[in-house]
């Protein structure tokens, strides 16, 4: 099972609503997006494919309040953290964002997770 996968099935323990990149305008809220924003890279020096990899993923939770969307993220950070099939850590606290012309709030929050591959 590939880290994204592992990461969308823990996703959707907190919220069944959870899209890579982005959701279909019609989506209900709350709703989880997500996307890789960079990671690092192993390399070693004997030409080796390395047994783990690693991602910067960027998780946003999408609400009809701010309250709401940060209470999403507080459990998402909590889940990441517990879970067992990776090692997840926040990167900085979760940061709020709303966006008026939908309207919509948005809290969203940086993990380095490390995968087996």
């Amino acid at each position: 099972m590939t880290l994204e996968a592992k990461l969308v099935a823990i996703l959707k323990t907190v919220c069944p609503r959870t899209f890579t990149d982005f959701a279909p305008p019609t989506t209900a809220r709350p709703y989880v997006t997500f996307q890789q924003i960079g990671g690092a890279v192993i390399t070693p020096l004997a030409n080796e494919v390395p047994d783990k990899e690693n991602a910067e993923i960027q998780i946003n939770v999408w609400a009809d309040t701010r309250a709401e969307a940060k209470a999403a993220i507080k459990a998402i950070e909590a889940a990441l953290i517990l879970a067992t099939t990776f090692q997840a850590r926040p990167v900085a606290a979760p940061a709020s964002d709303f966006d008026a012309d939908i309207p919509v709030y948005c809290s969203r929050q940086d993990f380095t997770i490390w995968c087996d591959r």
